[in-house]
């Protein structure tokens, strides 16, 4: 399996990866990192008590390290919820849509980590 396989596997965009690290090298080590990186696992694990101040600085941290990777679908969630949270922000989602995005990017996260181990496993 290529890198470019992996994320045709996990719905990742390869091209905004690359854009950003450069280096294939680079997106290769940092990728394989991703699966016990604990970022996204945090924010997920944020959920539990819904704190907001946790759930904004988890879902931003998610963001940023998702975005740079080219982890499209897991960004797109982790920004809405740091967006919900952000501090001077009304919300707009009840606990339970917010609760509903965590589990998507929890889902999508395991897409993710799956397809990294196969990754791994076969390069």
């Amino acid at each position: 399996m290529t890198l470019q396989e992996l994320y045709a596997e996990i719905g990742g965009d390869y091209d905004q990866a690359i854009r950003v690290l450069r280096v294939e090298k680079l997106l290769d080590k940092h990728i394989c990192r991703m699966a016990s990186n604990g970022v996204v696992q945090q924010l997920v694990d944020a959920g539990k008590n819904m704190d907001p101040t946790e759930l904004f600085e988890r879902a931003h941290a998610a963001k940023g390290v998702c975005a740079n990777l080219g982890l499209t679908l897991i960004t797109e969630n982790a920004s809405a919820i740091a967006e919900e949270y952000r501090p001077g922000r009304s919300r707009t989602m009840t606990d339970e849509e917010v609760r509903q995005r965590l589990d998507r990017i929890d889902a999508l996260f395991q897409v993710t980590v799956e397809g990294i181990r196969k990754y791994e496993a076969e390069k």
